[in-house]
């Protein structure tokens, strides 16, 4: 009987798909034990040994039409670079980052917040995977086209005064994007204090939202 295990940060407690088994982190032990068909890596940024995709089928997601934009924060990449449609890309795995064959690509869009662009793609995702698993045979081809790679995003890269000369779009697209749990959310400083930015709307002639005010650590 096959059986896949999907690995990410997420926690999947409470789903249940046929054949189906989830971790949110690398578990030797419960991975030698499952001895898994396929391994399937969603919202996962961290290397894995080499040991594991030469021993095992595995395959991550990735949200971008590779080649373009590998590497990481691929989704407030393409949003800085006014993408507002894009791909996600099952590949599997090797040594490269993001640089593996490809076997599926489905469209996403980047409307809306973080944390809706992420549920969007969580979906997407786990869809992808369970069509992948009923697949008799996995064509995977080789990426083609132009490369990008770009680097994933830092804490202080959060900051408004980075683009305090862009328009209200620009500025409104910064905020949403930042807008989902685990990311850092766009700020301003004011002396020793921060203002933390989010749930932005945005009309015509201005953005508005939620702020929180937090003193600086030192």
């Amino acid at each position: 009987m096959k059986k896949f295990l999907i690995i990410s940060k997420k926690r999947y407690k409470k789903l249940r798909i046929k054949s189906f088994y989830f971790d949110y982190k690398i578990n030797k032990k419960k991975i030698k034990k499952l001895n898994p068909t396929i391994i399937f890596f969603i919202f996962w940024s961290k290397k894995i040994e080499k040991n594991l995709f030469k021993n095992y089928t595995c395959i991550q997601f990735h949200t971008s039409d590779l080649p373009k934009f590998r590497g990481g924060s691929p989704v407030q990449n393409q949003i800085i670079k006014g993408i507002k449609k894009t791909k996600i890309t099952a590949f599997k795995m090797n040594s490269k980052i993001d640089s593996g064959d490809i076997c599926m690509k489905r469209n996403v869009n980047l409307n809306g917040n973080g944390e809706d662009i992420y549920k969007r793609i969580e979906i997407i995702a786990l869809k992808m995977a369970i069509k992948i698993a009923k697949m008799k045979k996995i064509n995977f081809i080789k990426q083609l086209g132009k490369v990008s790679y770009f680097k994933r995003r830092k804490p202080e890269d959060s900051n408004l005064e980075l683009i305090k000369n862009s328009n209200l779009p620009k500025i409104y697209d910064f905020i949403r994007m930042l807008d989902a749990d685990g990311y850092p959310k766009a700020f301003l400083k004011i002396g020793d204090k921060k203002i933390a930015l989010n749930n932005a709307i945005m009309s015509k002639k201005s953005i508005s939202g939620y702020f929180k005010i937090e003193k600086l650590k030192k």
